[in-house]
């Protein structure tokens, strides 16, 4: 199928509106350092939430996603703990508004609020984290470099356009000659108009994949009505034992080879690889935002209340509508697999390109444009988002820090301009690296974020926890999440997760101890403007003897109660849609139910209660 010219004026038109954004927002973002990077703080919670919404809505998860659903089915919803995606509901709860409380302007800066300004260590806990931070960022640049590139292959058949390049293109490498292309667009408007033209960008894209996923829901709920999916016994139920048991030997064979390759079953066990992934995805929700986009839309609300509000927010416009698009590409690859060419340059099955295919092949005109456009969109978002964290690490930890401490407004504009430019040009070389999406969410997940969890939750619950353990803790954590990927196969990167967790904490510990406490002064401040609950009573005591009308942070079982109910009501949200779309009548009315209990609940135990503590 070729793109129909109604298709072709709605992307170009999003991509000028995109050039235009970045445009009218450049005079705004060049007022100073704070109005490029986080808006100047003045954004809206709900501004803030959709923008954050739409960062998490990137093309590669979502092509990785509807291949997760064609396989494992509603059992795909357990998958994405890896990240976890339940970290928002911490977040939501009551890490937002610490976060917040510090006044920061990225993670680096709020690390002078933790373990002060100078003193054994400092420096290297901030220059650690910011190497996590652009290790991390220009990860997820790649990772969403190459979905993009798989993306547009399918509808942009290299044999169309190699006759007009005057070079050759090995097949390999095709994704990434069409993912350079549209990175420049992202990089555009990004650069230019900072926070102001993202956010703006975001709710954009966000409208059109709105109309978009509504759309594709209604066919695909009519296509379900004519036809019968031909799935495994258990590929309806979320619910599952030690076994995965889901046998596509007589219907789909190649997909029991993904399932061995996927590496989801830790020892053919799927009920171990879900306490695996559920142990590590508890202490990395506790350890809060990484340093990333999510971090930077959380400092540039406008409170602390806000920040909690906007991380709430995120699950209530996100999933559903993601999740109607998952399972109705999901549904309408089942019914039409056998018309679909799902085989990649080597001639091997990749159920990644069930997305792109079901598109280019099955859907009408004006629809096809509206939801390429949207899926630029979702990977300019987050490659825009992720850009903005990069370039505020390095302009204001690196260049501001320690280069030249007295730039002018126009300086600091001018260095975010470049620096945005180098981190795009490094994203993309890395992409050159990566065989697939799964492969790069494995290593930053599995591997990367498993050798962060260990220091960053003890940064906000032990008091005796210093700058120099902060380091050691994350470069052990660094190095050997580094190492591990050259031994281990990246589908098998979770087992290892223990291990690394057990290095860098003990790195962490024995850092802490082998130095001095963290300055009291500093920990006092910290304490009293935070509130966090934890190993924190010597803290409080001295606070005390200064304030005695001090009230300590008595929340976490509170806190705890509203997580848990929180997560569950993050799964009636993400299985919902699924349940809509393929007609479950009687679980979709028991999700609602579910549902509407746990609303009325946190009205009294979430909301208003954001004030207190």
């Amino acid at each position: 199928m070729k793109l129909h010219a109604v298709d072709i004026a709605i992307i170009a038109l999003y991509l000028l509106s995109t050039v235009f954004i970045g445009l009218w927002y450049r005079k705004k973002a060049s007022l100073n350092k704070e109005s490029y990077m986080l808006g100047g703080k003045s954004l809206p919670w709900y501004k803030l939430g959709l923008s954050d919404a739409s960062d998490m809505f990137d093309i590669s998860g979502t092509m990785w996603m509807v291949s997760l659903c064609f396989v494992y089915g509603m059992k795909s919803i357990w998958i994405p703990w890896l990240w976890p995606v339940f970290n928002q509901v911490f977040l939501m709860m009551y890490l937002s508004r610490w976060l917040r409380r510090s006044n920061a302007s990225t993670g680096a800066e709020w690390l002078a609020t933790r373990f002060g300004k100078t003193g054994p260590g400092v420096n290297a806990s901030q220059v650690i984290v910011i190497a996590f931070a652009l290790l991390s960022c220009l990860g997820f640049m790649a990772y969403g470099f190459i979905g993009l590139g798989k993306f547009i292959e399918i509808f942009v058949p290299w044999d169309m356009i190699k006759g007009y390049i005057p070079f050759d293109v090995a097949p390999q490498y095709v994704p990434h000659v069409y993912g350079v292309i549209f990175t420049l667009f992202a990089m555009f408007y990004s650069i230019l108009g900072g926070m102001h033209s993202i956010v703006v960008g975001d709710m954009v894209k966000y409208s059109i994949m709105t109309v978009a996923c509504i759309w594709i829901g209604f066919i695909a709920a009519g296509q379900l009505g004519s036809h019968h999916l031909d799935v495994p016994g258990g590929w309806y139920s979320p619910f599952f034992g030690m076994h995965l048991n889901l046998n596509w030997s007589n219907i789909i064979t190649e997909v029991n080879t993904k399932i061995t390759g996927d590496g989801y079953s830790l020892f053919g066990l799927f009920g171990l690889f879900f306490m695996m992934m559920a142990f590590k995805g508890f202490f990395a929700a506790l350890a809060g935002p990484a340093p990333n986009y999510d971090m930077q839309k959380i400092l540039s609300t406008r409170s602390p209340e806000e920040a909690s509000k906007m991380s709430g927010f995120v699950n209530i416009i996100l999933l559903p509508i993601r999740y109607t698009l998952i399972i109705s590409l999901t549904a309408l690859g089942l019914i039409f697999y056998h018309q679909m060419n799902l085989k990649d340059a080597a001639g091997a099955i990749d159920f990644e390109r069930i997305l792109p295919a079901v598109i280019n092949n099955f859907l009408p005109v004006g629809l096809v444009g509206l939801l390429l456009a949207g899926l630029l969109g979702a990977f300019m978002s987050t490659f825009s988002g992720t850009m903005n964290a990069a370039q505020a690490y390095i302009v204001n930890d690196i260049y501001i820090k320690y280069i030249n401490p007295n730039a002018s407004a126009s300086k600091t504009i001018s260095m975010n301009y470049i620096v945005g430019v180098i981190v795009v040009a490094v994203g993309v070389m890395l992409g050159f690296f990566i065989k697939n999406v799964n492969e790069a969410l494995q290593f930053i997940v599995s591997a990367l974020y498993g050798g962060y969890i260990a220091s960053n939750v003890l940064k906000w619950h032990w008091w005796r926890f210093n700058a120099t353990g902060f380091f050691w803790g994350m470069l052990s954590g660094i190095i050997v999440s580094l190492i591990l990927p050259w031994f281990v196969d990246s589908a098998h990167l979770l087992g290892w997760f223990p291990a690394l967790f057990f290095v860098s904490m003990a790195g962490s510990v024995i850092g802490a101890y082998a130095s001095p406490p963290t300055d009291m002064a500093v920990l006092k401040s910290f304490y009293a403007n935070v509130r966090p609950w934890g190993f924190w009573e010597p803290v409080k005591q001295a606070v005390l003897v200064d304030d005695p009308s001090f009230q300590s942070n008595k929340n976490f079982k509170l806190n705890m109660f509203n997580v848990v109910i929180g997560t569950i009501a993050q799964c009636c949200l993400t299985i919902l849609p699924m349940y809509l779309i393929l007609s479950q009548k009687m679980p979709l009315l028991i999700t609602v139910g579910i549902l509407a209990i746990i609303v009325i609940i946190l009205k009294r135990t979430w909301w208003n209660k954001l004030k207190d503590y």
